[in-house]
């Protein structure tokens, strides 16, 4: 906040209405007996102020979700990771003048980040962000059964298993993923990051078959993703950002995405785009992690212009160099992509017969 004038009114001193010599030589007198008195402090060497502090460290660890996946822009760090500086850590990291540790990777799961990426951590670490579980759940895996055609595929049996694992083996997991973050750095602000509803009740893309009870089933396990996540950051004293509300009319096929769609090159598909970094997570996460929000307010549009975005581009080279040190680890990390239905296969012919389709061709057409 700017300093304010004091609203008191100062006067002027007084115009001198003659000498006073009395006065004159108390005041004199007075003067050299703290010179005497001033003069040994003078020989000690007062410690000169420090030039500037170190910038607070900041670790970003994760999966796609954090290492910018879905930007279309991409450090080149010897890596599949896709880690971008358009990417909230990236945002934040160059709005906050923070020094950031970027190991997100992309297709990282729990194992990954705990032989990968925990490394990056000290107790000098300040801040923490960490996205993961969705991977380890089996994202993409699920997204391809169920962008099927219903006549070939077994989505409801794909989500069940996801939502079993989530429910069942994803909170030990996690709790120990935590407990090894805060042992690793137990002064950092540590802040969870969720994952939004993809989708919004209908499919506009062409390559894939979703059905609007599919969609539904698929939000659902999202959400049942997020409330284990924060679950199990609440019981490590950690933040949670849940992008759900946020991303709320920006899913996929909404007029304004801020999630990709089926996309080309297909690793693009099903994430946030820029607009979901820099307009979704972002002012999601700062206030969380830092205590503050970017820009004015909280709720509203983040003011991330093109000095910011041109500060986190500016970080690039440095990153990059940053993370190839990093590359054997990085390497044994999967990437988890959807893939496209294909319909000219055998299974799928056969399995278009048994529901009654003689001509798939012309069914794919209309469809």
């Amino acid at each position: 906040m700017p300093l304010l004038a004091s609203s008191r009114s100062f006067r002027s001193p007084a115009p001198s209405q003659g000498p006073r010599p009395a006065r004159r030589a108390r005041s004199g007198r007075a003067a050299a007996l703290a010179a005497v008195l001033l003069a040994p402090l003078a020989a000690v060497a007062l410690p000169a102020a420090p030039a500037s502090a170190a910038a607070p460290s900041y670790v970003a660890l994760g999966d796609s979700y954090s290492s910018g996946t879905g930007t279309r822009s991409y450090l080149d760090d010897g890596t599949s990771c896709q880690r971008s500086t358009r990417a909230y850590p990236s945002l934040v990291a160059a709005q906050r003048g923070y020094a950031l540790t970027f190991r997100a990777c992309s297709g990282a799961t729990i194992p990954d980040v705990t032989t990968a990426q925990l490394g990056a951590l000290s107790a000098s670490t300040a801040y923490v962000t960490i996205s993961v579980g969705g991977n380890d759940a089996g994202f993409a895996d699920v997204l391809t059964e169920c962008a099927l055609p219903g006549w070939m595929s077994d989505c409801g049996g794909a989500v069940d298993q996801a939502q079993a694992f989530i429910a069942g083996t994803l909170p030990g997991r996690l709790s120990t993923l935590y407990g090894s973050i805060r042992s690793r750095a137990p002064q950092a602000r540590v802040v969870v990051i969720g994952y939004p509803r993809v989708f919004m009740g209908e499919d506009c893309n062409a390559a894939t078959f979703f059905s609007p009870a599919e969609e539904t089933r698929l939000n659902a396990t999202a959400d049942q993703l997020n409330a284990r996540l924060a679950a199990a950051a609440s019981a490590r004293g950690f933040g949670f950002a849940n992008p759900t509300s946020r991303f709320t009319g920006h899913a996929v096929c909404d007029d304004v995405e801020w999630l990709n769609g089926f996309s080309s090159p297909v690793s693009e598909s099903y994430h946030p785009n820029q607009l979901g970094h820099s307009s979704g997570y972002t002012p999601l996460v700062s206030p969380l992690l830092t205590g503050s929000a970017l820009g004015r307010v909280a709720t509203s549009a983040p003011r991330i212009d093109a000095d910011l975005l041109r500060a986190a581009d500016a970080q690039g080279a440095t990153l990059a160099a940053q993370q190839r040190r990093y590359a054997g680890l990085d390497a044994a990390i999967e990437p988890e992509t959807v893939t496209a239905p294909d319909l000219t296969t055998p299974a799928a012919r056969a399995a278009a017969r048994r529901a009654g389709i003689t001509d798939l061709d012309r069914w794919a057409a209309r469809h």
